[in-house]
């Protein structure tokens, strides 16, 4: 009886990744990247703020794979991987038409793949703008986030 109650006390101490919120809609995040910051908006309300870190190469818009910068412009939120290999992540719909015809333009690839994601293990220590062009978060500030987006959010990046 009493290992019961010690595995029962224990796995309530356990803290699952996957929060609920119950507050206001998201209905946009905006993202100023010169300010690092990134905030969750119902309307004009900012419901939460997260200082951010953004791609090795942060500054002007994404343009193609590799670039390491972080798309600017307006997207939506078009997926959730509760699976992420960066903890959790929403996925951010880059390349958007226009991104695409521009890089076809060039002859190159846009890239793609871009979230606002948590940080795995091996990059607890990094450095700031670390990503390939994503948006990162802590892993608690994550799970907020994650409980808070929902697909089909506006995203408005900014320089």
């Amino acid at each position: 009886m009493s290992l019961l109650l010690v595995v029962s006390f224990g796995m309530a101490g356990c803290a699952s990744k996957f929060k609920t919120y119950n507050g206001p809609e998201v209905t946009r995040i905006v993202v100023f990247k010169e300010d690092r910051r990134m905030h969750l908006m119902h309307h004009d309300k900012v419901l939460k703020s997260y200082d951010v870190d953004l791609g090795f190469a942060p500054d002007g818009h994404k343009q193609f794979e590799g670039d390491g910068r972080t798309p600017e412009g307006q997207y939506w939120i078009d997926r959730r991987n509760p699976n992420s290999q960066f903890y959790l992540s929403v996925g951010i719909n880059y390349p958007n038409n226009a991104d695409r015809a521009y890089a076809r333009a060039q002859g190159k690839s846009p890239g793609g793949d871009i979230f606002i994601h948590g940080q795995p293990e091996v990059f607890r220590n990094k450095r700031a703008d670390w990503t390939a062009g994503c948006i990162s978060v802590t892993n608690k500030e994550m799970r907020d986030i994650y409980a808070m987006v929902q697909k089909n959010t506006q995203v408005s990046i900014y320089p």
